[in-house]
């Protein structure tokens, strides 16, 4: 994994290979990008428990595609062999939940921040639209998918609230982070994973970032049943801390979202520590350290259900 930088390319080979190697994984496509590349998902598992893990909303966040790849191979192997899956019995959590996993939201922008998209008519877009930020380095300061639409701004979740603060923080147009975009869920990706939610019936949904080692895990003053207790497991068993979604990032996203339209858990889980985008040799304590989270989702939902 040394030097890897998980391109959308790299991406598909590797859910490719975990296909071969494992024909009980099943591969979803649950949209395209702007740029028109399918967006996956992978599920693993038969129960009627449902749960849906994502990653790389944000472009320069790719070291999420990783994490939820390495989990997909050592669920669906620890299942196969009926071996323990971090102290679960991977067979016995295979037939009890159903667990969705969405690791590349942002093909377009993570490509463009990986080196995936160096030239063509896009890049240049994307080149000018950075051109009036001069402060946010380019390109591994890009957050925001190819069009410059931040996709976890683009919720039904107090949207305008979004709106208005971004606004006053400068982001008015077309940026590489922070652009609400006109209207929610007019960014093609967005949309992909709300119409993808809004046809399942999730009991426990993790969105991946990384910065700052936090778990955030209620919107507004909505608590829905057993997500604090939840949390509070997820904190001990990653040494992260437990917060509350900071005011000024607090509306739109997708955990909002979900936990104002399903009154479900929901979770932020911001991996890793420092600037981004996190360099891959980071990928191994920010794996271990998330382990006991990406298992826990399931064990945790099954046993308050």
């Amino acid at each position: 994994m040394e030097g890897i930088k998980y391109t959308y390319g790299e991406t598909i080979k590797a859910i490719d290979r975990l296909m071969l190697y494992y024909p009980f994984v099943e591969k979803i496509t649950i949209g395209n990008s702007v740029m028109g590349k399918e967006i996956p998902a992978l599920k693993i598992g038969t129960g009627n428990t449902q749960v849906c893990y994502s990653g790389a909303f944000h472009a320069n966040e790719w070291i999420t595609v990783p994490v939820l790849l390495r989990f997909a191979e050592e669920f669906a192997a620890a299942a196969a062999a009926g071996e323990s899956l971090y102290g679960v019995d991977g067979r016995w959590l295979y037939q009890q939940v159903s667990c969705y996993l969405i690791p590349l939201l942002n093909p377009d922008g993570v490509d463009l921040v990986t080196g995936g998209l160096t030239e063509g008519s896009y890049y240049e877009q994307a080149k000018a639209i950075a051109a009036a930020y001069p402060e946010i380095p380019f390109p591994d300061g890009w957050k925001a998918n190819i069009d410059g639409v931040d996709l976890n701004l683009q919720f039904p979740a107090d949207w305008e609230l979004a709106k208005e603060i971004k606004f006053s923080q400068g982001y008015r147009s077309p940026a590489p982070r922070d652009y609400v975009g006109v209207a929610p869920l007019t960014a093609p990706e967005s949309r992909a994973i709300y119409e993808f939610t809004m046809a399942h019936d999730f009991s426990l949904i993790l969105a991946y970032h990384t910065q700052g080692e936090v778990i955030y895990w209620k919107y507004k003053d909505l608590e829905p049943p057993h997500s604090r207790q939840i949390a509070d497991y997820f904190g001990q068993v990653s040494g992260y801390t437990v917060e509350e979604t900071p005011y000024a990032s607090g509306n739109a996203g997708y955990k909002d979202w979900f936990i104002l339209q399903y009154g479900r858990p929901g979770y932020t889980i911001e991996a890793g520590y420092g600037e981004n985008p996190l360099p891959i040799e980071d990928f191994p304590d920010i794996y271990r350290r998330n382990t006991g989270i990406l298992t826990g989702g399931m064990t945790q939902i099954l046993q308050f259900l």
